[in-house]
């Protein structure tokens, strides 16, 4: 019997996968567990139907992710910490406080997991910090950290 996976399943194929397996495997396990559906040709032109569906969304959700990379690449975020002696930094600048700046001063709910910061800022100055919108997309935004 061929099935139509739904979801992945270990040992045997991926989500949308077309597999060949055997009937009783296919009605006690495969069916009832609403892992996959029979290879008819309604369910296999509703899955190309579905396929179509997601690639259209995902190449939208791309085109959003390239336009709003190229809007911060194009601008920078203003943050003021205070100092300590001989001028240094007091404190650091964190994802979160970075993510919340984007947000008051570009109007762009950027999450903080997407900025990419191995270690919070400790420094003044221009800071370049990557940010992660999709996997194929990665914009570079300006951070200046200003004395308070």
């Amino acid at each position: 019997m061929e099935i139509v996976l739904l979801e992945d399943v270990k040992a045997l194929g991926k989500k949308g996968q077309l597999v060949k397996v055997n009937d009783g495997y296919a009605r006690n396990f495969i069916l009832p567990k609403k892992l996959g559906i029979e290879a008819t040709s309604k369910n296999l032109n509703d899955l190309k139907l579905q396929k179509a569906n997601e690639e259209k969304i995902a190449a939208e959700l791309l085109e959003e992710a390239k336009a709003l990379g190229a809007k911060l690449s194009e601008s920078s975020v203003t943050l003021s910490i205070k100092a300590g002696e001989g001028g240094r930094a007091f404190g650091s600048v964190s994802g979160k406080e970075i993510s919340s700046a984007i947000k008051s001063q570009l109007g762009y709910d950027i999450d903080k997991k997407k900025l990419v910061l191995p270690e919070p800022l400790k420094t003044f100055g221009s800071h370049e910090v990557p940010v992660k919108l999709h996997k194929d997309v990665t914009a570079k935004l300006i951070v200046k950290v200003m004395e308070s």
